[in-house]
């Protein structure tokens, strides 16, 4: 059974992406140095990935009923360039930072959302959103972990960033539920250099190794988790927990942040279940993927229309390892100039 969780200071207002569960989560996916490398994607790493489903998703929380549901597997070739969409300003304050706590399903951060001094806006937005939380999803082993995927691409973990419409609704409980009234902002993490600001979060995870515990966190900046590179895709979404109300309009990053092997380990650290019950790791929080029925993914930026090798043409794009050894750029976005 599951039920929403609190902060203290409202239940429903603090739950947002947050539920108890009770067992453990799905499986991981492929990973370079082993020997299930050539099914670190497309359908055979679908296949792995949803053979280890969670409880909840064979239930009848997997069965919302609605046309826009979250996580979804982006694709490129599908997704569609608009020049409307600017790039998002993001306006965090540290100080807003209250504490870390084991929700019984993820580690969640959360700010405090009373005045404007920590949000976002531009982008897709229409008004400005208040941070309410943020929190990860991550795998077993570093093969898969990510809510979304990229062309079959999986992670081995994903961050949320979690905001909502403060100008159209009076409460975070009731944006929850509303049009419009959350906006999540989704990175995805990939093994690579240890991430020093990740290390702080990082550092306090066993004093919140079970269920319902919580410690003070201090000044956090959560911009810092941010990838340098600000291009992203976007669509409307819901919650991947329940009650799974389609509220989100999702800004996934393209390029990842990386962070460290030990980093990711110390996540997988942490326990599902309450001190004194049988104890269940918290790996595999993460929703499968849902269809994305007539939905448009639209993108901030412009496929690979610069190429640095005028021998190498879109045209020549066929396979997607020749793809990601190449390198490109987008306009504008020097710093985006690596393949994923």
């Amino acid at each position: 059974m599951l039920r929403l969780l609190g902060s203290g200071r409202s239940h429903l207002k603090s739950s947002g992406l947050s539920v108890l569960v009770e067992q453990t989560w799905e499986a991981p996916r492929s990973h370079p140095l082993r020997l299930e490398r050539w099914c670190s994607q497309g359908p055979c790493a679908q296949r792995k990935r949803n053979d280890a489903l969670h409880a909840l998703w064979k239930g009848p929380a997997s069965v919302p009923g609605g046309a826009r549901q979250s996580p979804i597997n982006i694709r490129w070739k599908d997704s569609v360039y608009d020049p409307r969409l600017k790039p998002l300003r993001v306006s965090y304050d540290s100080a807003a930072c209250l504490y870390v706590w084991n929700t019984g399903y993820v580690f969640q951060v959360e700010f405090d959302d009373s005045t404007e001094g920590s949000g976002i806006s531009g982008g897709p937005l229409e008004n400005h959103y208040r941070l309410k939380q943020f929190h990860f999803h991550w795998g077993a082993v570093n093969e898969w972990g990510s809510e979304h995927t990229v062309d079959d691409h999986v992670y081995p973990a994903e961050l949320h960033l979690v905001h909502w419409n403060a100008v159209k609704y009076p409460s975070y409980a009731e944006a929850v539920m509303g049009e419009d009234g959350l906006a999540v902002v989704g990175v995805f993490l990939k093994l690579g250099t240890r991430h020093e600001a990740l290390q702080k979060l990082v550092a306090v995870l066993p004093d919140i190794k079970h269920k319902d515990a919580r410690a003070a966190l201090g000044p956090f900046q959560p911009s810092c988790l941010l990838p340098a590179c600000r291009d992203y895709w976007t669509y409307p979404g819901s919650l991947t927990t329940p009650p799974l109300s389609e509220s989100v309009t999702w800004i996934i990053h393209k390029k990842p942040t990386e962070v460290a092997q030990d980093q990711l380990a110390a996540f997988r650290s942490l326990m599902f279940s309450a001190l004194g019950e049988e104890e269940k790791t918290m790996v595999n929080n993460y929703r499968p993927l849902q269809p994305l029925m007539k939905r448009e993914v639209r993108s901030s930026f412009q496929p690979l229309k610069t190429v640095q090798d005028p021998k190498f043409t879109t045209s020549k794009l066929t396979d997607r390892t020749d793809f990601n050894k190449r390198k490109y750029c987008f306009p504008g976005f020097t710093s985006c100039s690596d393949g994923m």
